[in-house]
C-alpha cells in the first residue's frame, strides 16, 4: 500500500485494483493514490471543522476509530482540528518514526558531512576525527540551543559531540560564530563545570560524553548567546553555523499585566532570545517589545516559554502582524522623473530586480555600504 502512495498509481473501486493512468476502464477519471486516500480524508476533517458540520467530523472520526472526548466536543473551528490532528495524525509520532527509520547513525552520516560541517581544510586532524566519529581524537562539538536551567538566569549549552569525548571539569575553548580563524574576536577560555545527559525533562549528570551524542555544557552560557563551537584546541577552525530557510517576519507586542513587573519582562525577553536560535526580540521606537518569530505556532510556543518560564508574570500580547516587503520581478516598462528641491536637478530612475549573485554577496558580507567606494564599484 504504501509504495502505491507515491507516483503514478490509481485505484479502480469498480474493479478493485491498482492501474498506471488516470482513468478507469468505463472512462471515469480517477484521482491519485495519494490525494484519494491521505489528502482527502484530511481536508474533509478541516472543511467539516471549518464550516461548523460538526456532526460529520464526530462521523468520520468513528469510522478512523478515533475516539473524540466530551470536553473536546466544545471546541469549535481550528481549536477543534488542532484537537483532531493531535489525536489523529500526531506529530511527535511521525517525527519519532521518521527519525528511528530514516536516519543513517552518526559514524556512517559523518563520514559525507564532515567536509561540509567543519569550515576549515578538509585534511586536517579535526575534519578526519569528525569524519571517522574519533572518540579519541579533539574535542569538537557544536552548540545548537541554549536551554534554560531551574537555576534562575542560568543555561545548559545543549549540543552535539562530533569527535573526541567531553568531560566534566576539561578545559576548553570557545568560539562564537563571529569567530574568524587566527584572530581573538569571539574566543574564550573557559572549564566546563558538568556534562549531562538531557532526555526530554529529564537532566542526568554524567561523567563523560562521546561522539556521535548530543549534550547539555554547564558553565559556558555567560560566553556563548545563541550557538557556538566548543574545542580543546586554539588552532580548530568552527563548525558552520545552521542556516535557516525561514526568517522572524510574524511579530507580537507584549506587555506586563502589572506594569510593575516590567523588568521582569525584559529580563525574560532576554532569556527567550538567548534560547531560541530564530526568535528576534527587540525595542521598538515607541517602547513597544517586539516578539518575532517564523510564523504563528513558533510565536504561540515562544509566548507560552515566556510566560511559564523566562518571565514568569501575565502579559497581554498583540494579534500577530506580518511585515510584508514588496520587490520588482521584471524590469521597469517606464522611467520615473524626479526633481530637486531647487528644481536645478532631474533624476531619471527605472527599476530592475537584483542578481542573485549580489544578493548572496551582500548577505554574506562581501559586498557592503561600509567598503572603499573604488573597490565596490569595481566589484558591482
Amino acid at each position: 500500500m504504501e509504495e502505491k502512495l507515491w507516483g503514478e498509481w490509481y485505484y479502480d473501486a469498480e474493479n478493485k485494483k491498482w492501474i498506471a493512468k488516470p482513468t478507469s476502464e468505463s472512462g471515469k477519471e480517477l484521482p491519485r493514490a495519494f490525494c484519494k486516500f491521505i489528502m482527502d480524508p484530511i481536508l474533509r476533517v478541516t472543511r467539516n471543522c471549518t464550516d461548523q458540520k460538526y456532526h460529520e467530523v464526530y462521523k468520520i472520526m468513528a469510522n478512523i476509530g478515533i475516539k473524540i472526548e466530551n470536553d473536546d466536543k466544545q471546541l469549535q473551528g481550528k481549536h477543534l482540528i488542532k484537537r483532531i490532528m493531535q489525536r489523529w495524525i500526531n506529530a511527535s509520532d511521525a517525527i519519532l518514526e521518521m527519525i528511528v527509520s530514516k536516519l543513517p547513525s552518526p559514524i556512517v552520516a559523518q563520514k559525507y558531512r564532515a567536509p561540509y560541517l567543519y569550515e576549515g581544510p578538509k585534511d586536517d586532524k579535526f575534519c578526519q576525527s569528525i569524519m571517522a566519529c574519533n572518540p579519541e581524537g579533539p574535542l569538537m562539538v557544536y552548540i545548537s540551543k541554549m536551554i534554560p536551567t531551574s537555576d534562575k538566569g542560568r543555561f545548559y549549552a545543549f549540543g552535539r559531540v562530533f569527535s573526541g569525548t567531553v568531560k566534566s571539569g576539561q578545559k576548553c575553548t570557545v568560539l562564537g560564530p563571529n569567530y574568524i580563524y587566527g584572530t581573538k574576536n569571539d574566543i574564550y577560555h573557559k572549564a566546563i563545570q558538568r556534562t549531562v545527559l538531557m532526555m526530554g525533562r529529564i537532566v542526568e549528570q554524567v561523567p563523560e560524553i562521546p561522539c556521535g551524542n548530543t549534550v547539555g555544557l554547564i558553565g559556558l552560557d555567560d560566553c556563548l548567546v545563541k550557538t557556538g563551537t566548543i574545542t580543546d584546541s586554539d588552532e580548530a577552525y568552527t563548525i558552520r553555523a545552521m542556516k535557516y530557510s525561514v526568517s522572524p517576519v510574524v511579530r507580537v507586542a507584549v506587555k506586563p499585566k502589572n506594569p510593575a513587573e516590567l523588568p521582569k519582562l525584559v529580563e525574560g525577553l532576554k532569556r527567550l532570545a538567548k534560547s531560541d536560535p530564530l526568535v528576534l526580540c527587540y525595542t521598538e521606537e515607541s517602547g513597544e517589545h517586539i516578539v518575532a518569530g517564523c510564523g504563528e505556532l513558533h510565536i504561540e510556543i515562544c509566548l507560552k516559554d515566556l510566560i511559564e518560564d523566562y518571565a514568569r508574570i501575565e502579559v497581554i500580547k498583540s494579534d500577530p502582524v506580518v511585515s510584508y516587503k514588496e520587490t520588482v520581478t521584471a524590469k521597469s516598462s517606464q522611467t520615473c522623473l524626479s526633481k530637486s528641491a531647487n528644481h536645478h536637478n532631474r533624476l531619471y530612475v527605472t527599476a530592475e530586480p537584483i542578481s542573485d549573485g549580489l544578493v548572496l554577496d551582500i548577505e554574506n558580507n562581501t559586498i557592503g555600504p561600509k567598503m572603499e567606494p573604488k573597490e565596490k564599484n569595481r566589484l558591482l
